[in-house]
């Protein structure tokens, strides 16, 4: 599973922009390898059930997030700003993307991405002629 981020295609050529691009932020991901495939662990600090999207097309997996803070107020001295979250990856055919399964808690995103049947490895039995 390689990583890849899709640029923003502009409608026109050559024309400044006069507005300042969506920023959004990279979440840290750390991935396993099981027998039944692929673990996907990614921390979204802020972001709710609600408020997270995770879609695969064209063999790409996406997942974005939109963070909320949690003052009912708003602050009258602020250091940082929440940012979306949003990354990108190429799957390979080996994963059974029908199959792909999702879960957040406590601000992290496990994803399950389990191979295809014809992709895991299998014992052979050895017979004595």
């Amino acid at each position: 599973m390689a990583e890849t981020t899709v640029p923003a295609k502009r409608e026109e050529k050559n024309v400044p922009s006069t507005r300042e691009e969506a920023r959004t932020l990279s979440p840290p991901v750390d991935i396993f390898e099981n027998d039944d495939g692929l673990v996907v662990v990614a921390d979204l600090p802020g972001v709710s059930k609600e408020n997270v999207d995770v879609r695969v097309e064209n063999n790409t997996l996406t997942i974005k997030g939109h963070a909320e803070g949690i003052c009912p107020t708003e602050p009258q001295y602020q250091e940082f700003e929440l940012l979306d979250f949003f990354r990108q990856f190429q799957l390979s055919e080996a994963v059974d993307q029908d199959r792909i399964k999702a879960e957040l808690k406590n601000g992290v995103l496990m994803l399950h991405l389990p191979k295809k049947e014809q992709a895991k490895p299998r014992q052979i039995t050895v017979n004595v002629g």
